[in-house]
């Protein structure tokens, strides 16, 4: 049975790319068949897999609006069973043109369900907006992981990704889960650990006990278009995402 898993935050600059691009490495090491699905427009995740987004690259939103199997559009990646469905600039487009079509928000859901039994995991990669991209993203998943910074204005973004979580949860996807991810953390930093523990005592058993602290070899990982256990295998990053990885493998165990 394959997973789908949504990374989103409706804040820019939360390390969503960063979590999907390391989450998948550090399945695939545990072992796991991942597909990864970039619905950002910049197409960041694209790039750091080594992916130039043009012409030539076939987008998942391409396929949406052609209503072509996802298949079309899937590429190896130079990570041994880590595959990429890449992004490009028409990706912007699909909030304009997606809505006009008699219910937009399952086209997504129906063509990954197309793709059940192929992977263990799908990661989607999702916009820094709440249209609907992200709107499709999340009626197509199984959890959400919400990367949050133990900042100010990213903790007041959770606002309204609270509200798109319960419009999801009323539109098809009553099942919708989802846990926060403290990253871009900073032990050193007071403010960071007061709005750590604020958002603990907020959201309880809704924060994921993984936290992913700043660290360079983050930065490095794109550039060699190489997950960050694969980069950097014994760096604090590494560990803390195959911290992560094993938590969401006995997450999807226990909620079977």
């Amino acid at each position: 049975m394959t997973h789908v898993i949504s990374i989103a935050n409706e804040k820019g600059g939360v390390a969503k790319t960063t979590t999907t691009l390391s989450l998948a490495g550090a399945l695939v090491e545990s072992g796991s068949r991942v597909l990864v699905i970039d619905l950002d427009p910049q197409a960041n995740l694209s790039l750091a897999l080594g992916v130039q987004p043009g012409e030539k690259c076939v987008s998942v939103v391409n396929l949406m609006l052609s209503d072509l199997p996802l298949n079309d559009g899937i590429q190896k990646t130079e990570v041994e069973n880590l595959y990429l469905l890449p992004s490009n600039h028409e990706v912007g487009l699909a909030e304009r043109l997606l809505p006009s079509r008699s219910g937009y928000e399952f086209i997504l859901k129906g063509m990954v369900a197309q793709l059940n039994g192929n992977y263990d995991y799908i990661l989607i990669d999702c916009p820094p907006f709440l249209g609907a991209i992200t709107q499709n993203a999340l009626i197509a998943s199984d959890f959400l992981i919400l990367p949050t910074q133990a900042e100010y204005f990213s903790v007041y973004a959770l606002r309204n990704m609270m509200s798109l979580i319960r419009q999801v949860r009323s539109k098809g996807n009553a099942k919708l889960r989802y846990r926060l991810l403290i990253t871009m953390f900073d032990k050193r930093n007071g403010i960071h650990r007061t709005l750590a523990d604020h958002l603990r005592t907020t959201f309880s058993n809704g924060v994921l006990d993984s936290v992913i602290e700043v660290d360079t070899k983050l930065r490095e990982s794109p550039i060699v278009c190489r997950p960050v256990v694969y980069h950097a295998s014994k760096s604090r990053a590494a560990l803390q995402y195959r911290f992560l990885a094993q938590e969401i493998i006995r997450y999807v165990q226990e909620n079977n």
